[in-house]
């Protein structure tokens, strides 16, 4: 555990930076290299703890996987090639690596056993497991498959036709990925679309994949071809120095190389409604995925409501977006949120719990929370709930705070962005 004590700022931020591969990109490199034929490499990847989950767990499975340079080089020989672990997967914190590999796990023709942290072992998994039952898989667990740990006997899966109940992009991934595995066609349909990463990276490594829309059908036709693939920078992990830049006066920030992927781009809209001034640079598409440099300017903020198709493009910024919300004229509305209710906490409850700290005016709600602003935020005492954004978001709030603010631990921050407060240090110098 680490507390860190902030002082607010006295002055604007400004300068360049390059923020980190983007987590969801990275996690499903190292998988579909490891499944597929030949070398593949992968620059920019993210090294942060999640990621290095799921490197870990195939290389448990026998894939050499190694740092080379700049890039990340996995040593794929097909999937008949990966082996029985000889002990448990830990997956620590990661729910992507738990949901997508528990959907790989169960088409694979050996025995495994998951688990995680507390705070993995308490988020929910039947979503991903009830689907995978119905194409034949053999797994089980706390509450019939609904929490880690998990035990999986791979076995032979037959495809299925396939429409979310939820808004879940690690749902999808994990029913494609068992398709991948599985006899038959695997059709997978969705109400609303999630983000698109898995469907553009099979596309990359030559899967027989086709989408229409917000559906997407998928065989074991073909085997994946390795090819080199370029993360670009987190959308996510930038939304922090957007909203930094956006809140603190006279402030100006250009971040580097952001994938600029339309499912991932609703934090962009947002800002874009309440005022910001954003430009967008230097654009262009690199494996599939469009990037491009954002340059964010400080401006008054005016309240918006959020809800409905765009909630699956900014699920993981609300946190931070309900702070810009806290510095907006107006009052701010975020509904169809109820998925942060299973994400590292009850991010609903615990974004609520924080800006409250700080003296905002924020209530929850079962879906989603109230904000009014302008707020004058204070300095205090918070909790992280052991989760990245949360801290990140503390961290971005003590900038404007009128005093100092501790954080219990920050820790979790290495999760997604083991050089944040390196990146901060350089636009507040």
């Amino acid at each position: 555990m680490s507390k860190l004590v902030l002082s607010p700022i006295s002055r604007p931020l400004e300068g360049i930076i390059e923020v980190p591969g983007d987590k969801s990109i990275s996690h499903r490199a190292v998988i579909f290299g490891a499944l597929a034929e030949g070398t593949t490499k992968v620059t920019h990847f993210l090294d942060g703890e999640d990621c290095m989950r799921t490197v870990r767990a195939f290389q448990n499975m026998g894939v050499p996987i190694f740092r080379e340079g700049d890039s990340l080089v996995i040593e794929g020989k097909g999937i008949s090639a990966l082996k029985e672990p000889n002990e448990p997967l830990y997956f620590g914190n990661s729910g992507t690596t738990s949901r997508l590999m528990i959907g790989l796990l169960a088409g694979l023709p050996f025995f495994t056993t998951a688990w995680g942290d507390p705070s993995l072992s308490n988020r929910p998994m039947d979503r991903v497991v009830l689907p995978l039952k119905e194409m034949g898989a053999v797994i089980d667990g706390r509450g019939q498959g609904s929490y880690l740990p998990l035990s999986i006997r791979g076995t032979k899966l037959q495809g299925i036709d396939y429409t979310l109940p939820v808004k879940s992009a690690q749902v999808k991934s994990a029913v494609l990925f068992a398709g991948l595995l599985a006899e038959g066609t695997t059709t997978v349909r969705e109400k609303t679309q999630t983000r698109n990463h898995t469907e553009n990276m099979l596309k990359a490594f030559r899967a027989d994949i086709t989408t229409d829309g917000n559906t997407t059908t998928i065989t074991n036709k073909n085997e994946l071809q390795a090819t080199d693939i370029y993360v670009p920078g987190d959308i996510s992990s930038a939304a922090f120095f957007l909203a930094a830049a956006a809140i603190v006066p006279d402030s100006r920030i250009t971040l580097k190389n952001v994938g600029l992927n339309p499912t991932r781009t609703g934090i962009l809209d947002v800002l874009n409604k309440m005022g910001a001034e954003i430009e967008i640079s230097n654009q262009e598409e690199v494996g599939g995925e469009l990037i491009g440099d954002l340059t964010v300017a400080y401006t008054a903020l005016r309240a918006v409501e959020i809800q409905g198709d765009i909630i699956p493009r900014l699920i993981d910024e609300i946190p931070v977006i309900a702070l810009l919300a806290t510095q907006a004229e107006g009052t701010t509305v975020i509904r169809d949120a109820e998925e942060l209710r299973v994400k590292e906490t009850d991010r609903i409850a615990a974004v609520a719990d924080v800006l409250s700290s700080f003296g905002a005016d924020i209530e929850a709600t079962e879906d989603g929370m109230i904000i009014k602003g302008k707020s004058q935020l204070s300095g205090s005492a918070v909790s992280a709930y052991n989760d990245h954004r949360i801290a990140m978001m503390s961290a971005v709030a003590s900038l404007i705070a009128d005093g100092e603010v501790t954080i219990d631990d920050d820790s979790s921050i290495a999760i997604s962005y083991p050089g944040f407060f390196d990146d901060l240090k350089k636009v507040m110098n």
